[in-house]
């Protein structure tokens, strides 16, 4: 795997996700739940109808974060995705994801990560 490039401001980062999510939802009936955004990566977890194409949604989310951040060469090429099947999965998962900066030493409490969120409420079953 290549170097990761740094997110030069996770607080403009944060709000592309917020404005493509808010976008998403009202054109699109495409959401974003809970996310948390590392220094050089971004953890999501995003519903959408019978239509929706993940890898076309995240291309749009990579540019809208690569102009907010004036930055063309951010992401690496592709991305990692998981289906989440049942609630214990989804728990699971956002634990993991949840506590990726205290792994990582940035915080010692998951809650005091600034750059995380839940922008709507996905249903977990």
């Amino acid at each position: 795997m290549r170097n990761r490039t740094k997110i030069p401001s996770l607080h403009l980062a944060q709000g592309a996700i917020e404005n493509y999510a808010r976008i998403g939802i009202h054109d699109f009936n495409i959401a974003i739940g809970r996310y948390v955004i590392m220094s050089d990566h971004v953890h999501l977890f995003v519903r959408g109808d019978h239509n929706f194409v993940l890898s076309t949604w995240v291309g749009g989310l990579k540019r809208a974060m690569s102009v907010a951040l004036a930055k063309q060469q951010l992401w690496q090429p592709g991305f990692f995705d998981h289906v989440l099947r049942s609630n214990e999965s989804y728990a699971e998962k956002w634990i993991y994801v949840r506590d990726n900066p205290v792994r990582a030493g940035l915080v010692n409490d998951s809650a005091n990560w600034p750059y995380q969120g839940e922008i709507v409420l996905i249903d977990r079953a």
